[in-house]
């Protein structure tokens, strides 16, 4: 018998009790801190907000507004029901809700920050399109509280467990990273060529593609948006029906199967994939540029890699205008010069870098997916851990 099950059987064997989180803590909510307030008063003490990067510090100010050991969560937006332990002097903004346990000798408030961590996301309301998880309905979550020394327990061993998921995690990131930056450099010097192999710029090794004609057409087509592409994995993850009366201003160009797209607007964030046979006839936003391979001369996926180099991307930045949302012209983009070896050492080269991407990118198999293993091992032993039989 494990140490928390002794402890179960000793202090709860016949279940636990469940409380509302407003009969535990104080709630209250963060105040408006604009980036220009922050700048204005800068200091040594974080702010925290909505988002969860970097634990969801927005800046640092001069005075702070709380002290001591609290939880924050997220109250508006796509990271709604976040929670979050905070200890120290902090300030939060008003996107954020704070609770403040009322007696700890009831209950611990790290062991509140992990139950709460599987249980306030399930009350996140999505309606109107905005998720958001409000004081009042913080204040109804019911969760099991068991005796101080059975939290004292699970406190510490999801504390181990957290730190050495995390550990493995930061390890095997770092070495997804190197492992990138290994192919990055590989198929940059595979794709390096001297002045013995000629070069044509883009727009001489491509086809035409065709805009649609709205006023034209009667039906509807699949609508694929920057935004649904995986810059990471080079995919297109979702699409949106479309027709005549509903279609974006920016969908126009028809894809075909192997067409080459690259995000043109914000073009530094690198969105490009291929169109698969999936996607074949359906319509996209211009603020991609479709490269269509004239296959004579050049292989798709050819393309594909020579606008994924360093390279290419110093063309962009060269040629890109405008400073809040940067953008390069078509025309531009395919004065960029490629070099054309024969069509068997393009295909060559294609795919001895299709099989090293791969084993950086895919999520089936590899470092990736062992990342995303961990987590899921850590969130089992976790939710197995919180889960009491409830006292009747």
């Amino acid at each position: 018998m494990s140490r928390l099950e002794e402890l179960i059987s000793e202090f709860c064997p016949d279940g636990v009790e469940n409380k509302r989180v407003d009969s535990l803590c104080d709630i209250t909510r963060g105040r408006v801190m604009s980036k220009d307030y922050i700048r204005d008063n800068a200091g040594e003490y974080p702010v925290y907000s909505s988002q969860t990067e970097n634990n969801g510090e927005l800046g640092f100010i001069c005075t702070y507004d709380f002290e001591g050991e609290y939880l924050t969560w997220t109250t508006d937006g796509a990271n709604a029901g976040s929670i979050f332990y905070r200890i120290g002097k902090f300030s939060i903004t008003n996107v954020c809700g704070l609770l403040k346990v009322k007696d700890s000798s009831l209950v611990l408030t790290r062991y509140l920050y992990f139950i709460l961590g599987i249980t306030a996301p399930k009350y996140v309301s999505s309606g109107m399109g905005n998720p958001k998880l409000m004081s009042n309905v913080m204040a109804r979550i019911t969760i099991p509280v068991p005796p101080l020394p059975v939290q004292r327990e699970i406190v510490r061993i999801l504390d181990n467990f957290t730190e050495l998921t995390a550990e493995l995690t930061a390890e095997l990131t770092a070495e997804l990273t190197a492992r990138k930056k290994q192919y990055e450099y590989y198929r940059d010097s595979l794709l390096t060529f001297g002045d013995d192999v000629p070069r044509l710029h883009l727009e001489k090794c491509l086809e035409k593609t065709n805009n649609i004609k709205w006023k034209q057409f009667n039906g509807t087509l699949e609508y694929i948006d920057l935004s649904s592409v995986d810059r990471d994995l080079h995919i297109i993850t979702q699409t949106t029906t479309v027709n005549q009366e509903n279609a974006p201003s920016r969908a126009q160009q028809i894809v075909q199967t192997n067409d080459v797209l690259f995000g043109s607007t914000r073009p530094m964030l690198k969105r490009s994939c291929f169109v698969t046979s999936e996607y074949d006839g359906q319509v996209c936003s211009t603020g991609f540029c479709v490269l269509r391979a004239n296959k004579n001369k050049v292989l798709p996926a050819w393309i594909f890699y020579m606008i994924s180099t360093a390279d290419f991307y110093s063309h962009v930045e060269l040629f890109q205008k405008g400073a809040s949302y940067p953008a390069i012209s078509d025309a531009d983009i395919k004065r960029y010069e490629i070099p054309l070896p024969s069509l068997a050492e393009q295909e060559k080269i294609v795919n001895i870098l299709g099989k090293f991407e791969t084993l950086c990118n895919d999520m089936s198999t590899g470092l990736p997916a062992e990342i995303a293993a961990r987590q899921k091992q850590y969130e089992y032993y976790r939710d197995k851990l919180l889960t009491f039989k409830e006292l009747t």
